[in-house]
């Protein structure tokens, strides 16, 4: 069983979430404060927040300037403290995206930050997959393809095109999730400063 949230972030939990509201607010303001530290150039110190979010998890870190992606960087495994994790993500996704230039210092008053937080990922078969709800990972030849779970809604796919799209992403055929690829699937509890005001 999952070690529950500290005391005090009990009064403030989000419905049917595993993140309260004050667990939220704390990792959004870590990844904010990374972002910051890297622009000035100064260290960021981190103490755990609590045990709660000590707790090993996958995240992505997707940012925003004047509503348009600006980045977006995760770890799709639970190789880390999430909040180390969204840290170093929040870095990543500001300065190390290669789609897009580095955020600079005049960008960050304009700054969005959402955060994907992966439950564990497990096996699945095609005809499992839900749309909307399950995030995929395929693996095939040791390339790995990645898509989270609001990708396919954004983009009205429907999951025969999921499945294409992520093997697109791993640099796989199309079809290669009928020729062999492993599939795997996750949830996503996903919130950002929009949620949050």
């Amino acid at each position: 069983m999952s070690p529950q949230p500290e005391n005090s972030q009990l009064a403030h939990v989000v419905p049917g979430a595993e993140y309260s509201t004050e667990e939220r607010k704390t990792l959004l303001r870590i990844a904010r404060q990374a972002i910051e530290s890297a622009l000035e150039g100064s260290t960021l110190s981190l103490s755990v927040p609590c045990q709660h979010l000590a707790e090993p998890r996958g995240v992505f870190t997707t940012i925003y300037v004047r509503e348009a992606l600006r980045g977006c960087v995760g770890y799709p495994l639970a190789i880390a403290p999430l909040y180390r994790a969204v840290a170093d993500t929040a870095r990543s996704a500001a300065f190390e995206d290669t789609r897009f230039w580095p955020l600079t210092i005049q960008e960050f008053p304009e700054l969005g930050i959402s955060l994907s937080v992966l439950s564990p990922l497990s096996p699945i078969i095609a005809t499992e997959i839900e749309v909307g709800r399950h995030g995929l990972l395929v693996e095939l030849h040791g390339r790995r393809g990645l898509l989270l779970p609001q990708v396919p809604v954004e983009h009205g796919w429907d999951c025969i095109t999921f499945l294409e799209q992520t093997c697109r992403k791993a640099g796989l055929a199309l079809d290669a999730w009928q020729h062999g690829a492993k599939l795997s699937a996750f949830t996503a509890e996903i919130f950002g400063d929009r949620d949050l005001c």
